[in-house]
């Protein structure tokens, strides 16, 4: 969300400065990774572009779109993803998925899109200003993360290539593995402050 008196960083190109969700708690981020732990470390992928995609898989037309823009074909697999040079792709749901800048970007990908797209019968909505984006890593991140979320986090059951939804004790949240140490997770922006509160709290009795 792009705001002109006071924010946390400024994206290249769009001439505004952009504001951070988790503004409350960057002390608390701060401190966090000051304390350069192996064990677990937590901070914010701010500003990436984040794109809700609605189609029809089996529509040659809409995937061949989508795929001009993003340089990825869409995911046809459930709970998996797609990386292309700039952007990657998560499935969301038979047609849904959500489509992601690799880093901090002007925010252009829903216009690129619905230009592409034209007249075919789809959705594009750009959902960035909702979301925020946290990289959680270290040698114990999976148990981190396992006390607030249900699933089963064994490495073969979940790895790179793959994404899910759940949520983290209260906040829902999709979770993105991007090594067997480190996860991208997609919360939204209402629930950003607390879920980043909650998870350095779930943290503390294993790093300290």
């Amino acid at each position: 969300m792009w705001n002109e008196n006071r924010s946390s960083a400024a994206v290249a190109g769009t001439g505004v400065l952009f504001e951070s969700p988790l503004v409350g708690a960057q002390a608390l981020l701060d401190a966090s990774q000051a304390q350069q732990s192996k064990l677990f470390r937590l901070r914010e992928r701010p500003f990436l572009e984040l794109v809700n995609v609605r189609g029809e898989a089996g529509d040659g037309a809409f995937i061949a779109a989508v795929e001009s823009v993003i340089g990825a074909r869409l995911p046809a697999q459930p709970n998996t993803v797609v990386q292309g040079s700039e952007h990657n792709a998560l499935w969301l749901g038979p047609d849904e998925w959500l489509v992601r800048s690799n880093e901090a970007r002007k925010p252009e990908l829903e216009g690129k899109l619905r230009t592409a797209l034209g007249a075919l019968f789809a959705s594009v909505v750009d959902v960035g200003s909702g979301y925020t984006v946290l990289e959680a890593s270290g040698e114990r991140v999976r148990d981190v993360i396992s006390r607030g979320c249900p699933l089963d986090l064994h490495p073969k059951l979940l790895r790179r290539g793959q994404c899910v939804q759940s949520h983290y004790f209260k906040a829902s949240i999709v979770l993105v593995p991007m090594a067997d140490d480190a996860f991208d997770i997609i919360v939204r922006r209402s629930f950003a402050d607390y879920f980043c509160r909650i998870m350095l709290d779930a943290a503390a009795p294993i790093v300290s």
